[in-house]
């Protein structure tokens, strides 16, 4: 019978999608690399295997296991599944698993019990599986469930095994890499999605103000986090403005800041504002939230059909900036600020009538604008250092988008890199 070649049996785990082998030509750029034990990008690093059967100390395939460069492969030895649990650490790269061991607590109908409990204990381990001879049934299910090869037990000689274990420890590193990439698609979907209910298109037709807006999420965050804004015009010739946060940076936090959005459109354009509006708003919130402890910020503008004046709404939000000409830029009041959504049943949210004037820029912002720190000590941006750095841009003659990306890069230059949380600001100019 002639020996068997491990790479010639990896169809059966392509075949059934367990171990799809990851594209060569098409690197992913969605997922960053990550140290595992299974993968092993050195090629200094010395394999090591561990071999799981009834009498490991008699088997003559053990010695003599050389790598791709002719080094030893290190071997340990296991005569039961404790005692592979207790030498089974990271440097271990590769199992060699006796399909005939018993597994403990699982079904004597389960032929491959055994095995299902090593891929349960050794997820990021590649693993042989070791069978009789005529057997290959049972080794391609082996396959099949998870292993990265098969092997007969009475046609193992030092050079196959090497091999073959080479070969396994490839084949799980692809088969992470291609898992990682799946992932990482999935990721940039749901963020794709988060997006399109976190930072909606405003509705404005029929306006004349010129609207502009901008997010970059927080470092190390594959998705966005739980700030939202919109904008949308009334029949009456209203434009309403809002922007908030909801505490917290998970999906779930996304999802409800998505709720919320949505709500507030819907609510606007029933006519809904002030006290009203964000009341109902905070029951949405209660409602929705997985956690009491969850809360939202939240800051509204109404600004009036003839442009010159605005009614403003804080809950729990810093107050908007604006800038008119031939005065610096400055913050709106924010005396009346209610408390965040969430927090207090039966709050109220004072309603503050604001003089905008016939030509303004009306600039509004989350707390990861004025949150990031300013060089290497504790210092924090503040309102009034946001307030100084606008100014500034606004005399080098930024306005709209360059003015809003000028702000976010800037402020992330002072922070020394990306910022700890998320940032969005949407930008309404009126000129005249």
């Amino acid at each position: 019978m002639p020996v068997p070649i491990p790479r010639q049996r990896a169809i059966p785990a392509v075949e059934s999608g367990q171990a799809p082998a990851a594209p060569q030509d098409e690197p992913s750029k969605e997922v960053a690399p990550r140290k595992e034990a299974t993968v092993d990008n050195n090629a200094a690093t010395q394999l090591s295997l561990l071999v799981i059967e009834d009498d490991p100390g008699g088997s003559t395939v053990v010695p003599e296991l050389l790598d791709s460069a002719g080094k030893p492969i290190r071997v340990r030895t296991a005569r039961n599944l404790t005692e592979a649990e207790r030498l089974l650490t990271d440097d271990v790269h590769c199992i060699l698993l006796d399909l005939a061991l018993p597994a403990p607590g699982r079904s004597d109908d389960d032929e491959l019990a055994v095995l299902r409990h090593v891929l349960e204990l050794a997820p990021r381990h590649a693993v042989l599986a070791l069978t009789a001879s005529g057997d290959a049934e049972r080794g391609a299910e082996a396959v099949r469930v998870g292993a990265q090869d098969y092997l007969f037990r009475d046609e193992l000689d030092g050079r196959l095994l090497s091999r073959a274990i080479r070969y396994a420890v490839e084949r799980k590193r692809s088969d992470t890499a291609e898992r990682r990439l799946a992932e990482g698609r999935v990721r940039a979907q749901e963020n794709r999605r988060l997006e399109r209910g976190l930072l909606p298109t405003p509705l404005l037709e029929g306006s004349s103000l010129r609207f502009a807006a901008r997010y970059r999420p927080g470092r190390s965050r594959a998705l966005l986090g739980g700030d939202f804004y919109d904008v949308v015009r009334t029949p009456d010739g209203t434009v309403h403005a809002m922007i908030g946060d909801v505490c917290g940076h998970g999906p779930d936090e996304a999802a409800l800041g998505v709720e919320l959005r949505i709500a507030w459109r819907a609510l606007t354009l029933a006519g809904l504002c002030g006290d009203e509006l964000l009341g109902t708003l905070q029951e949405v919130l209660e409602h929705e939230r997985s956690d009491d402890e969850i809360f939202a910020t939240l800051c509204t503008v109404d600004i009036a059909p003839d442009g010159r004046r605005a009614g403003l709404c804080l809950a729990g939000h810093p107050s908007p900036l604006v800038a008119v000409p031939g005065r610096p830029a400055r913050l709106l009041p924010y005396d009346n600020n209610g408390p965040a959504l969430g927090l207090l049943p039966g709050a109220r949210w004072p309603r503050m009538q604001v003089e905008l004037g016939a030509e303004w820029s009306l600039m509004l912002y989350t707390d990861g604008l004025i949150e990031g720190r300013v060089g290497e000590g504790r210092e924090r941006l503040g309102q009034d250092g946001m307030v100084s750095m606008i100014r500034r841009q606004l005399s080098e003659g930024l306005r709209g988008e360059a003015l809003l990306r000028a702000a976010v890069n800037e402020v992330r230059s002072l922070n020394g890199g990306e910022l700890a949380d998320d940032v969005a600001v949407l930008l309404l100019d009126r000129e005249t």
